[in-house]
């Protein structure tokens, strides 16, 4: 199984929410699990988003997470990562980031990476993060909510995904009451709609925003069946 890649819509849509909670839930299935931060912005040291991966997933740093592995590029200033590099006066190095997660993929069973903000966050300047995925060949699991204009980006996003014929392993639709209700409604029902119209029939998962998501199952993650 290759690593899955977790993207927003958006920036703050809930990817680090989303991505701590599949691998608490693959861990529960006793797979081997790691989360990774390819390019963590607005941090200095360590990713703040890791950690609380961890939290989710009800256990300690890793070794991997120590020195780190997990998150192999940090920048101080929160922005693009081709901005806050430059900022730095380097570059993403995009070998470095690959040579991670591969050796990753060898440890195990599952390599969950989560993005920074949406598909078409440019890496480098001449490098979108939906080109370099598409390049590494990792199935996608995108990250939608029930804000108002959701719709638009996730509709946007579908449309980017199967123009390079990429592979969508499923949604997940964080759901907040803060929004109003209807709208959320609609939005939740227009997504499921449209994601077979680009030829997608993968699952839509909810995260409640009051009843606890810690029990959530992901079924859109390929795992042994006999294990769910």
């Amino acid at each position: 199984m290759p690593a899955i890649f977790v993207s927003g819509i958006d920036t703050n849509v809930g990817k680090t929410i989303a991505t701590g909670l599949m691998a608490r839930y693959l861990v529960r299935l006793n797979y081997k699990v790691i989360t990774v931060k390819p390019v963590q912005t607005g941090n200095d040291g360590f990713s703040e988003d890791l950690r609380k991966h961890r939290e989710l997933m009800e256990i300690n740093l890793l070794p991997e997470d120590l020195t780190n592995l997990s998150t192999p590029v940090i920048f101080q200033f929160p922005a693009s990562p081709h901005l806050a590099a430059k900022l730095e006066n380097t570059t993403v190095p995009v070998d470095k980031i690959e040579d991670a997660i591969r050796e990753l993929n060898h440890k195990y069973d599952y390599v969950l990476i989560e993005g920074a903000g949406g598909l078409m966050v440019p890496l480098t300047e001449d490098l979108l993060t939906i080109d370099w995925v598409r390049r590494c060949g990792f199935p996608v699991v995108l990250v939608s909510s029930s804000r108002l204009g959701s719709l638009n980006h996730t509709l946007l996003s579908l449309e980017a995904l199967r123009s390079r014929e990429m592979e969508l392993l499923g949604i997940v639709y964080n759901w907040s009451l803060a929004e109003n209700s209807l709208i959320a409604r609609d939005t939740h029902d227009m997504i499921v709609k449209y994601l077979s119209r680009y030829g997608y029939h993968c699952p839509v998962v909810t995260l409640p925003e009051i009843v606890s998501p810690m029990d959530v199952k992901f079924d859109f993650l390929p795992v042994k069946q006999e294990e769910i």
